[in-house]
């Protein structure tokens, strides 16, 4: 054991040396002006590289905003609403059931959705009774299809709450 010790001061002695540490400030470079937003779904291409101020995601951590010059990401959205808020103040809200996200270094930001709807063109009441019918088959399913049934009333549940 001694031998072994003997062996490896030397090493240790190097990384133990300190050494002097260089300190660069600077100050941040402008915030990107663009940010251009690709949504699509198997149903509709929402954007398409259209230039926008922010974007509001739902994820599994929660909801958080990107704007311009964003860390570069990848992420998994969670049944939920997308906000867009567009270059003109205005802003558009689509219900994903699920999908990811990419930000990348340039400010491009890829949203890829299952499925997506315009949250003001989903039926209220007809949101209501598939959320009733979903768990009905949750209730009843076999223990190969709970899961698949789970997810279904995860997302029924969203629908609603981003109703309401």
């Amino acid at each position: 054991m001694a031998g072994i010790i003997r062996q490896l001061r030397p090493a240790l002695q190097m990384f133990a040396k300190t050494r002097p540490v260089s300190i660069k400030r600077g100050y941040a470079e402008a915030a990107a002006k663009e940010m251009p937003l690709t949504l699509a779904a198997a149903n509709q291409v929402f954007y398409d590289a259209e230039d926008v101020k922010q974007i509001d995601v739902p994820t599994f951590n929660g909801v958080f905003g990107i704007l311009p010059k964003h860390v570069p990401i990848l992420g998994v959205l969670s049944p939920g609403v997308v906000t867009v808020f567009l270059k003109d103040g205005s802003s558009k809200k689509i219900f994903v059931s699920s999908g990811t996200l990419c930000v990348n270094e340039d400010s491009s930001v890829q949203v890829l959705a299952e499925e997506a709807h315009y949250l003001e063109d989903i039926d209220s009441n007809a949101a209501k009774e598939s959320l009733s019918k979903a768990q009905s088959e949750l209730a009843s399913a076999s223990p190969d299809k709970k899961d698949e049934a789970a997810i279904a009333v995860e997302v029924a549940e969203a629908i609603v709450r981003a109703l309401s």
